[in-house]
């Protein structure tokens, strides 16, 4: 009886430290913030483009928290809709009032997170739930609309830069336009010298003459 009793003690103690080490593991593996204090604050976008509940939220480029909530509100007066993100914030990090917030991604393809830069103007800090202004992402589809433009406007220019060299270059090649461009370049030289040593044949030569 007494070996069967510490058997069983033996495999209590057991399970009992396995337990702790799972407890363990399941807190870190969620990375649940009952360890440490924060606060929240809220960002206000019009366009969110992919940030998630526990997306990251960096403070100069260093995770401080996480995003916990995300709403769509709605005006009740003028009926306009906005995204309410609501982060949690380390308690050590102290955010500067007016500091910029923008969505950011890892790598080209990565995870969306929330970035926040610190306005170097002021000493003031927000205090826990104020409200930070988020700078709207730029749509896909804009991005698209943009990339079209360019290569409209590249195939125009290719066009006009097409056009203007057949012009330069009949000007160049072509020898009936070359001497008449030389003749009339010769005159307003002839004219101008003629001028210059009989300035007051202005005062008496006919208007018609002078056309």
């Amino acid at each position: 009886m007494f070996r069967d009793l510490k058997l069983e003690l033996k495999l209590g103690v057991f399970v009992f430290i396995g337990i702790i080490i799972l407890v363990f593991l399941v807190f870190s593996i969620s990375d649940l913030r009952s360890w440490q204090s924060g606060y929240t604050i809220f960002v206000r976008f019009g366009f969110l483009n992919g940030v998630k509940l526990g997306s990251p939220v960096r403070f100069r480029g260093v995770d401080v928290g996480e995003v916990k909530d995300i709403q769509i509100i709605t005006e009740p007066i003028d009926k306009q809709s906005y995204v309410k993100v609501t982060c949690w914030i380390k308690n050590s990090i102290k955010i500067p009032e007016g500091s910029s917030v923008w969505v950011n991604t890892l790598g080209i393809l990565g995870e969306k997170y929330l970035e926040i830069m610190p306005n170097p103007h002021t000493q003031t800090f927000i205090k826990p739930n104020a409200f930070l202004i988020g700078n709207d992402p730029v749509a896909m589809h804009e991005v698209q609309e943009l990339a079209r433009k360019i290569v409209s406007d590249i195939d125009v220019g290719l066009s006009r830069l097409k056009t203007q060299e057949t012009t330069l270059g009949k000007l160049l090649y072509d020898d009936r336009l070359y001497k008449k461009l030389e003749g009339i370049l010769d005159d307003l030289k002839e004219l101008t010298q003629d001028l210059k040593a009989h300035p007051w044949k202005l005062l008496f030569v006919p208007k018609e003459k002078r056309k």
